[in-house]
């Protein structure tokens, strides 16, 4: 019988395999005088070679939240060659994020995403700079302004009574609903149609399955541990193939996004008034600031990031709900008590939602969607508090330890929605201790969308159907297991029945 290798098992092999030819580079480099300042913060105690590589394991973010408890808040590791800084607390965040931003605003780039030199042109990976300043420009103005997402607040609202509708067909024929794949398609049609004025899956039907897979795909491959990230010397051999699959994901995606522009392009001049005619115009009109592959690499990340993570918060808001009845009647009461039993909410009642509202912002506490956030990287030497920090230091914010810190959370590991009716925490980045969405200047440009599309989706479920676990899964559809990659996703789908209300 063939077994599977376990992916840490996996790194550990090809370590070993690596061993004894990088042991002879590593002591040429030692051998060059090249030397890490001795007042660097504390960490655990490193192996030759592999330095702190053994201990990441296959769940990073709880492996580095054990070790930040024996070594402190601000921790550094050696993983392979790269000199690693852990931030697990939300005054070393703060410090990080808001008092020296600009010095940890570049990022570090893993390897894979130089897949079709996405991160050469991607607004997530590209440093600070003119290109990076231009795009995010084109997204705060053209996607996630105000103005903008209350234009487009009628193909939201058209998106939740497609999710509604298709719950109900499944209610009708008391068949389960898988909750991430349907929020996943929801999320899905409401970006396509932002950006190209169509849908790329049936809204009715349970389609977009190979759209979903070959996301979540680039966001696994994107998040595992990848030997060439601790070891650059082995970029050329690749040697576990991460870069070739991501390759491939991403080609699958781009080739539909040219299609897509090609035939706009054939149109001659639009009148939809849509992400896409704007990005054309942009680029006719600004020839030397971005070009196409800019806004191939810009619709990759926004249907990567805003897709993935707004079905796997909602994914977890459900189940963290289904698991505490009193939670889940206490919405409902919110609920029909402010728009009446049976109807979709609107942009409008959120307001009026307050403890609709403290179920996201716990929702996000206990399973922020990109655990790390994304890597940031020190450009040149910097001082942070009494500590060195080197150039070249990868940086690590590990937010899921910074929300589940006890000091800073009365029963951390507990799902109490209520925690947050009297507290006035928000996630916007003005408040360290919840920072699922970053802070600074390199918080995610999509939180204003998130933080209005995750709420709709979930009050509207709650509001027009009771939900019952379906029995054929009835001992996993609860499992709350997380399977680590970029994003934190529930490792067993959660599948449940939805009950149409008398």
């Amino acid at each position: 019988m063939i077994h599977e290798i376990h992916p840490s098992m996996e790194l550990l092999v090809i370590v070993c395999i690596f061993f004894i030819s990088y042991f002879v580079i590593q002591a040429t480099i030692s051998a060059f005088g090249i030397y890490e300042p001795k007042n660097l913060p504390p960490g655990p105690t490193r192996l030759p070679i592999i330095g702190n590589l053994h201990l990441l394991g296959d769940q990073p973010h709880r492996s580095l939240a054990k070790l930040a408890e024996t070594h402190g808040p601000i921790m550094s590791l050696k993983l392979g060659r790269i000199t690693t800084l852990v931030i697990s607390s939300a005054t070393a965040a703060k410090e990080i994020l808001q008092k020296q931003d600009l010095a940890f605003s570049a990022r570090h780039v893993p390897d894979a995403l130089h897949a079709c030199n996405h991160a050469r042109f991607s607004v997530a990976w590209l440093h600070v700079c003119p290109e990076w300043r231009t795009l995010r420009r084109i997204l705060n103005s053209n996607i996630f302004s105000n103005n903008s997402l209350e234009a487009n607040q009628h193909l939201r609202s058209q998106k939740v009574e497609e999710l509604i509708a298709y719950c109900r067909k499944a209610s009708l024929s008391n068949d389960y609903v898988d909750i991430g794949r349907a929020a996943f398609r929801t999320s899905l049609n409401l970006l396509s149609n932002t950006i190209f004025s169509k849908d790329l899956t049936d809204p009715y039907e349970d389609s977009g399955k190979e759209f979903k897979e070959v996301v979540g795909n680039i966001m696994l491959e994107a998040g595992k541990p990848n030997l060439v990230d601790y070891f650059p010397v082995l970029k050329k051999i690749d040697p576990q193939g991460i870069k070739r699959r991501l390759s491939r994901h991403f080609g699958k995606i781009l080739e539909i996004f040219d299609d897509l522009i090609e035939a706009r392009l054939r149109m001659g001049r639009s009148n939809q008034d849509d992400v896409l005619e704007v990005c054309l115009k942009f680029i006719q009109d600004n020839p030397t600031e971005i070009n196409r592959t800019h806004i191939n690499s810009l619709f990759l990340d926004l249907f990567g990031a805003g897709t993935d993570t707004t079905s796997s918060t909602l994914e977890w808001a459900m189940a963290e709900v289904l698991r505490k009845p009193h939670v889940m009647t206490k919405a409902k009461e919110e609920l029909e008590e402010v728009i009446g039993k049976g109807k979709i909410v609107k942009e409008d009642d959120l307001l009026r939602l307050p403890f609709l509202s403290c179920i996201v912002k716990e929702t996000l506490r206990l399973h922020p969607p990109v655990p790390f956030l994304l890597p940031r990287k020190v450009t040149e030497q910097v001082k942070l508090n009494e500590y060195t920090i080197p150039e070249g230091t990868q940086v690590l914010v590990n937010a899921w330890a910074i929300g589940r810190d006890p000091t800073v959370w009365d029963d951390s590991l507990e799902f109490k929605p209520e925690r947050f009716l009297a507290s006035g925490l928000d996630v916007r980045g003005q408040d360290f201790g919840l920072i699922p969405f970053g802070a600074g200047r390199r918080i995610c440009p999509g939180l204003p969308l998130a933080i209005r599309m995750i709420p709709i989706m979930l009050g509207s479920l709650l509001n027009n159907f009771n939900w019952k676990i379906d029995t054929k899964v009835e001992h996993e559809a609860l499992d709350m297991t997380e399977k680590f990659g970029i994003t934190l996703v529930k490792a067993k789908p959660l599948c449940v029945v939805p009950i149409t209300l008398n």
